[in-house]
C-alpha cells in the first residue's frame, strides 16, 4: 500500500470515527422539537466537552450532512450568527 493510500484511509476512518461521535454527542445534548430530534449550533459549540472532542467541529458537521447523519440550513455555521440554527439528527 502506498503512503497516500493508507493515509487517506487512515484519516477516512477518523472522519467516520468523529462523525459517530458527533451523533453521540447531538443525542447527548439534543432535544425533540416538534417532529426531529436534534439540537442548536450554539449548544454543540458551547458545549465543554464538545470543545475537547472536535478539532474542528465545523469541518465533522460538514462531513455527517455529507453522509446524511445530520441535516441543517445553509453550508456553512458561524458562532454568534447561527448559534439558533437547529442540526436534525437523521439516523
Amino acid at each position: 500500500m502506498f503512503k497516500g493510500t493508507a493515509r487517506k484511509a487512515t484519516t477516512k476512518m477518523d472522519v467516520d470515527k468523529e462523525v459517530e461521535q458527533l451523533v453521540v454527542e447531538i443525542r447527548r445534548l439534543g432535544a425533540q422539537e416538534g417532529d426531529k430530534f436534534g439540537v442548536t449550533f450554539g449548544v454543540l459549540f458551547d458545549d465543554e466537552r464538545c470543545q475537547d472532542v472536535f478539532e474542528a467541529l465545523m469541518g465533522t458537521l460538514r462531513a455527517a450532512k455529507r453522509l446524511k447523519k445530520i441535516d441543517y440550513q445553509g453550508q456553512l455555521l458561524l458562532k454568534g450568527t447561527h448559534d439558533k440554527v437547529f442540526i436534525e439528527l437523521l439516523v
